[in-house]
């Protein structure tokens, strides 16, 4: 068995680790102490809630608070931990913790799944996104609990604080408050609005470009051009999505903000979704689509591989090359974002499309929606989620493991490269 693992590419055994992680969570789930006392779980749940986990999702066909007992959410914020970390960077910091190196192979692996260019320096990497992932966490938890402990006993208030800090810089949506309420009930409550939408940014810019902008104190001419272009294009995202949402819903400002960050991969709703106008949804879904940074907790088609496509689309336009903050953008960039671009629509609209074949029942606008939210692993649904039948939620199982992983990295799955030993001589085609 190892011997055959080390003969696997490392885009397959980033694959394997995280189906891995996702069965055997299902299975600790399931078990008696993980349900609550009087509650059924069936097998199909079980895997759907932790697969939204793994893939730091928040899709859930059962409520987390209502369905597991305390050690049950536990194992959930466990497996959020995992997935929003990466499997690998995980099993990296197990094996640094026990004093052990890292081979070339694991280095490899961390490579690829962190989406760095070079293995210089990964051991000092890992070494800080842990350390940045338990700063966050701890400082979210403690301002979290400033509101929960309000409304709780002490303890449990820690309790829902931690799991929240977790879910939030995970850009994971679940909750344990129960009722399928998500963060509804604390709509109005200003302070906790905030430190959500600060845990989702930071998880979803990635831990190189938080790691950068520590080193460099935040010194605008001093970052990097990958740095710059995450920061403006989440930036103009988030400005551009409250202004659509305030505009084409009956919500307040705080309302429109919350909602315009959650939406780029985290999931959390603080007024239910079921409510919203067609406009807002299709606007929640350009966001969904778009998702997070390279390198972070978060889904999507990426945050730069959006400013690339339309930086290309203006330089062919205009004739000019291809360009942004005084840099020269590399010549596969575009070809790269082009082609993710392309399959993670593909993966929608196949998937939308099985959707409604399999539930007949739904609105087009919510089939979309709630592909939309598997893919970039979101969260956000129009209330579908627990009423769709055992196909659909296997369909659903998929489209958010492919979100997790990317749909590049799944078509590269099949790719063997035998080399080629037939070149053909250079044809002509029109374009547009």
């Amino acid at each position: 068995m190892l011997k055959r693992l080390k003969h696997l590419s490392t885009v397959r055994i980033i694959a394997l680790g995280f189906a891995v992680v996702i069965l055997l969570g299902s299975l600790l789930l399931l078990l008696p102490f993980s349900v609550r006392e009087g509650v059924e779980l069936q097998y199909i749940d079980a895997l759907y809630t932790s697969t939204s986990a793994v893939c730091v999702t928040g899709l859930i066909a059962v409520d987390a608070g209502d369905t597991f007992t305390y050690v049950g959410q536990a194992i959930l914020a466990a497996l959020i931990q995992i997935g929003g970390l990466g499997v690998t960077a995980v099993g990296a910091g197990v094996i640094l913790a026990m004093g052990k190196r890292v081979n070339l192979k694991g280095r490899s692996l961390i490579r690829e799944a962190m989406n760095l260019d070079s293995g210089k320096g990964l051991v000092l990497f890992i070494r800080s996104i842990f350390v940045t992932t338990l700063i966050f966490e701890v400082l979210g938890a403690a301002a979290s609990y400033l509101v929960f402990s309000r409304d709780y006993s002490p303890l449990r208030a820690l309790g829902i604080s931690l799991f929240h800090s977790v879910a939030a810089f995970n850009n994971s949506g679940f909750d344990i408050l129960g009722n399928n309420q998500s963060l509804i009930p604390y709509r109005h409550d200003v302070l906790l609005n905030l430190i959500t939408c600060v845990l989702i940014f930071f998880g979803g810019i990635g831990f190189l470009v938080i790691r950068e902008m520590w080193q460099k104190r935040l010194r605008w001419k001093r970052l990097s051009m990958h740095t710059k272009v995450v920061l403006s294009a989440s930036a103009v995202l988030i400005a551009a999505g409250t202004v659509m949402i305030w505009l084409t819903e009956k919500v307040d400002w705080l309302a429109a903000f919350f909602h315009s960050v959650s939406a780029r991969t985290a999931g959390f709703a603080t007024y239910p979704l079921s409510e919203f106008s067609q406009a807002g949804l299709m606007t929640l879904i350009v966001l969904m689509f778009i998702g997070a940074s390279p390198g972070s907790t978060g889904g999507g088609i990426k945050t730069s591989t959006f400013l690339v496509l339309l930086l290309g689309i203006k330089s062919a336009a205009t004739n000019s090359s291809e360009k942004a903050f005084r840099y020269s953008l590399p010549k596969e960039a575009f070809r790269k974002a082009a082609v993710i671009t392309l399959l993670a629509l593909g993966v929608v609209l196949v998937s939308s499309w099985l959707m409604i074949v399999l539930e007949p029942q739904l609105r087009f606008i919510d089939a979309l929606f709630e592909m939309v939210s598997a893919f970039g692993t979101v969260g956000l649904s129009t209330g579908i989620t627990a009423g769709l039948s055992v196909p659909a939620k296997l369909l659903s199982i998929f489209v958010m493991y492919i979100g997790r992983l990317g749909p590049l990295t799944i078509a590269s799955l099949w790719y063997f490269n035998h080399g080629e030993r037939i070149h053909f001589p250079e044809g002509n085609i029109a374009i547009g």
